[in-house]
């Protein structure tokens, strides 16, 4: 018994530790965003690897999850002669949820890990205390651009994913469903309003911020050599994917409650 509550007494001192941890960087990085100098060229490097290079995963991914989306609608609304609000389901599913969830899971195993093991070696190789040892802040230069380059991506990227995905549900609504174009496109403008659209970009600009700042903590606090960047890479999409299904929800209830 004495065992057990020492044990539970460690893991919640642990997940304290961690948790002061998260938010003392969160507060660092929050700090530094109002200091000069303002880092162009390190953020304008950031939002490439961020955003530009998760391009073509989040067009497969968005394309081919609004075709599945048509698919299924049409299935279920046959039997009750509503295949022409196919579009409109289509459209608010993208915007509001699978648009901006779909891209921060897509972004999170593929730009978050890469912060993460880039961080971490940066960590074990000792060039983190190397910018200590300049008078460069570690955080202003290594974590603020990735946070904001998170922050102005996952927007765009979702943008991007939302535009996709009607796409790809308007093609196979018409093309191989023999939906009417129009009725398709009028149902989808009269239902969508620009209120599903903000609300997706706000939650976007949430898990952006969310999966760069969980990446940046998970490798700036690397130890181990490498089999800790491994540790750390594994962390961080586990964590910022939880964190982006849990955080999903309550957005979720708090923009739609109304």
């Amino acid at each position: 018994m004495v065992r057990l509550l020492n044990s539970l007494g460690a893991t919640a001192i642990g997940a304290l530790e961690q948790a002061g941890r998260v938010a003392t960087l969160f507060a660092q990085a929050a700090l530094w965003l109002f200091r000069p100098p303002l880092r162009l060229r390190l953020i304008f490097k950031q939002m490439e690897a961020i955003g530009v290079n998760s391009l073509p995963v989040v067009i497969i991914t968005a394309t081919f999850t609004g075709g599945v989306l048509a698919l299924q609608t049409f299935a279920g609304f046959k039997r009750f002669n509503a295949e022409s609000l196919v579009g409109a389901v289509v459209a608010l599913s993208m915007t509001r949820e699978l648009g901006p969830v779909l891209t921060a899971l897509i972004v999170a195993g593929r730009a978050g890990s890469a912060i993460a093991a880039e961080l971490g070696t940066m960590r074990v190789t000792e060039q983190i205390d190397a910018l200590d040892s300049l008078a460069t802040n570690p955080v202003q230069y290594l974590i603020v651009p990735r946070v904001l380059a998170g922050l102005i991506m996952l927007p765009l990227l979702s943008l991007t994913a939302d535009a996709l995905g009607v796409l790809g549900g308007w093609l196979v609504g018409t093309k191989l469903l023999g939906i009417n174009p129009n009725l398709y496109v009028r149902s989808t403008f009269d239902i969508l309003d620009i209120n599903d659209i903000m609300s997706g970009l706000t939650k976007a600009a949430f898990f952006g911020t969310i999966i760069a700042h969980i990446g940046c903590y998970c490798g700036f606090y690397t130890g181990g050599g490498a089999e800790g960047v491994g540790r750390a890479t594994t962390r961080s999409v586990v964590i910022s994917s939880m964190a982006i299904l849990i955080g999903d929800y309550f957005l979720s209830a708090l923009l739609f409650s109304k």
